[in-house]
């Protein structure tokens, strides 16, 4: 919502504008005022809606024409008034001033004035008003509202003012088609979409309890319980179908909203509204769908206990026959709320587990988002608003882990969720590894991979579970995702897949590892197709030898057709979990590190030792005056060994 509104008045020159601004200031009438009155700023803090208001008066003359459409331009709302007592000043407000704005391309709301209502006795003619201005109103979608008032009573005076805030702050056009008195579809869909978020248990009624939940979000106080009866049997009788079990249906929030702003409440209507995240054009602002949270370098995002127990939650809300898992159905109420399937374009549920139908499983649906929330977070925290996560901060869903370099050196990742490249030759049987990891039926029909490939499952490690990603990118994209991750944004694991039975598919992730900086990611070597026949590879050194020669356990292999994986995703879990033990050349690097260690170490104390010793030489010499050039000798050796600045 915005934080300033600027009002305009014009109108026909002796209607009373600058005494309107005049006696709003003044609180009282002043009889004579100069022909414009200055601009009046109103601090937030004496406003209804909180807000600074700007006041500006203009004038009609044609030396006042220049100002005049600057200051329309610049309106946030305009204020036409008329004066009871001059029919023409009314009559040139559907023939003259609107069609002035439209002219210059202006679209705001305009609330029409009619002033010195004083001289019929400060009386308000509700029915002769409606009459009039009615017409206006339908053929002028822009004119929201008009007010009688007296500047000189004054009389209705701040009202003006009121209602110029509110056109601007809680505007009817968006939400209400005045010529056909219904809400426009962009607001019953919004308060469709409320309406699901609030009804927690998705019987299609608002109960008591989740009225009240409502209320206390929108509000932040309960209904009593008169109240909620009241409310109820209001809509009974006005709303069929409107109330059902004792509950508010969708037909009765619809019809509530479309009394309140019949009768002027818009900012209700706003109020929930905004609370639920929608801007003035009806769609979720950006702010309120991303939130900030910032990713430090090297870092990931895993969802937190509170994030997890809130997809678990909406899995066991939305699976409706209780069967464990979720069908394409059940998933589609779901995102009735949202945008859509987060996931339409990858394949899903292929990416994760299923049943035997092909619903999706609550560990599926829990390892699919933990995958989601790694590869794009941003994607997450939208979901979050679109499902309805109840709490703020909504980014309490999300934890940031310990950058990977810190983990390394530690030797152990605290991580839950693990993200691993698998590259490899075409025809390696990458594609064949990930779906057996997704419990994907083997496929006899080769598919040249065309983008790439993500899937997820759990993995058990010593009784705690973690989540594994594998991600396959094809030829096209392989190289070029290598080519532009930087060392510390690759993955926690690295994964070469080559043929056994192929006697050219060794050397391709050979070459890949020389044409690439790799040797710093924990790294496997699986062999698929061991059903077949083993082949020799044409590479200088077999791959059992080349991986001896890395410090790497010798390839694992496995033949998918057959369901032979061992222990392979086990495996790469670990490597991941435990960084260190599957380093390219690890146990050589840590070899030398602890020696260099060992000999700065030693040096150090050697030094230490040296550098006492001689300084305790040199005061004894230098007491004894034995010589100035061996007491300068010692001199320069001392200070040497204990400050590094002399030389000899």
């Amino acid at each position: 919502m915005r934080r300033d509104v600027r009002i305009l008045l014009v109108g026909d020159e002796g209607v009373g504008k600058s005494t309107i601004v005049t006696s709003l200031i003044k609180e009282s009438y002043v009889s004579h005022v100069q022909h414009i009155v200055p601009e009046v700023t109103i601090p937030p803090e004496v406003t209804p809606e909180n807000v600074t208001t700007y006041i500006v008066d203009s004038g009609a003359g044609p030396q006042d024409r220049q100002h005049l459409e600057s200051e329309i331009r610049k309106a946030h709302v305009i204020c036409v008034v008329y004066s009871i007592d001059n029919a023409n000043s009314f009559d040139r407000i559907p023939t003259y001033w609107l069609p002035y704005f439209r002219q210059l391309g202006v679209n705001v709301p305009v609330i029409l004035v009619g002033n010195k209502i004083d001289l019929r006795g400060g009386e308000v003619t509700n029915e002769a008003l409606e009459e009039e201005i009615v017409p206006i109103m339908n053929e002028f979608k822009e004119v929201e509202t008009c007010v009688e008032c007296s500047a000189k009573l004054p009389l209705n005076v701040s009202e003006v003012f009121y209602f110029a805030q509110k056109a601007v702050l809680h505007p009817t056009a968006p939400l209400y088609d005045s010529r056909d008195h219904v809400l426009k579809p962009a607001c019953v869909n919004a308060l469709k979409r409320i309406f699901k978020l609030c009804d927690k248990n998705k019987d299609g009624i608002l109960d008591d309890a989740e009225l009240n939940e409502f209320q206390r979000v929108c509000f932040d106080a309960p209904l009593q319980l008169q109240e909620l009866e009241g409310i109820k049997e209001m809509v009974r009788e006005h709303a069929e179908g409107g109330v059902r079990d004792n509950g508010l249906t969708e037909a009765g929030f619809l019809y509530l909203h479309t009394i309140f702003i019949q009768r002027g409440r818009l900012e209700t209507t706003w109020t929930v509204l905004r609370k639920f995240g929608y801007a003035e054009d009806l769609r979720l602002t950006e702010s309120f769908l991303l939130p900030r949270f910032d990713v430090p370098h090297d870092c990931s995002v895993e969802l937190s206990p509170l994030g997890y127990h809130f997809f678990t939650d909406i899995f066991e809300t939305y699976d409706k026959d209780q069967d464990g898992a979720l069908k394409e159905s059940e998933l589609e109420e779901m995102f009735s709320t949202s945008t859509g399937n987060p996931w339409a374009n990858q394949k899903f549920p292929d990416t994760t587990l299923v049943d035997d139908t092909g619903a999706v499983t609550l560990q599926g649906w829990l390892a699919q988002w933990s995958m989601t929330t790694l590869l794009d977070h941003k994607t997450t925290l939208a979901y979050l608003a679109y499902l309805g996560y109840p709490d703020e901060p909504r980014t309490g869903a999300l934890q940031i882990t310990r950058p990977r370099k810190v983990e390394r050196r530690k030797g152990k990742s605290t991580r839950n969720v693990f993200l691993c490249y698998v590259c490899g030759a075409a025809g390696s049987g990458k594609t064949s590894l990930l779906r057996a990891f997704a419990g994907k039926p083997y496929r006899e029909t080769y598919e040249p991979t065309s983008k790439p490939i993500s899937v997820v499952n759990a993995v058990d490690i010593d009784g705690s579970e973690k989540y594994l990603v594998l991600q396959e990118f094809g030829a096209r994209y392989e190289s070029e995702t290598l080519r532009s991750s930087k060392k510390t944004e690759l993955p926690d694991s690295i994964v070469y897949v080559y043929d056994s039975s192929d006697t050219n598919s060794f050397s391709y992730i050979s070459n890949l590892r020389q044409q690439y900086i790799l040797d710093h990611i924990p790294t496997l070597f699986v062999a698929t197709k061991s059903d077949l026949d083993l082949a020799l590879q044409r590479h200088e050194v077999q791959p059992d030898v080349y991986c001896r020669r890395l410090g790497l356990q010798v390839p694992v292999s496995v033949s998918v057709k057959t369901g032979q994986t061992a222990d392979v995703f086990h495996v790469i879990c670990s490597i991941a979990m435990h960084p260190n033990s599957a380093i390219p050349g690890g146990a050589e690097r840590a070899l030398s590190a602890t020696a260099r260690l060992r000999m700065y170490v030693t040096w150090t104390a050697l030094l230490g030792g040296v550098s006492v010793s001689l300084l305790m030489m040199y005061r004894a010499l230098a007491a004894q005056r034995l010589g100035g050039s061996l007491g300068n000798w010692g001199s320069q050796w001392a200070g040497w060994l204990l400050g590094g600045r002399r030389e000899l």
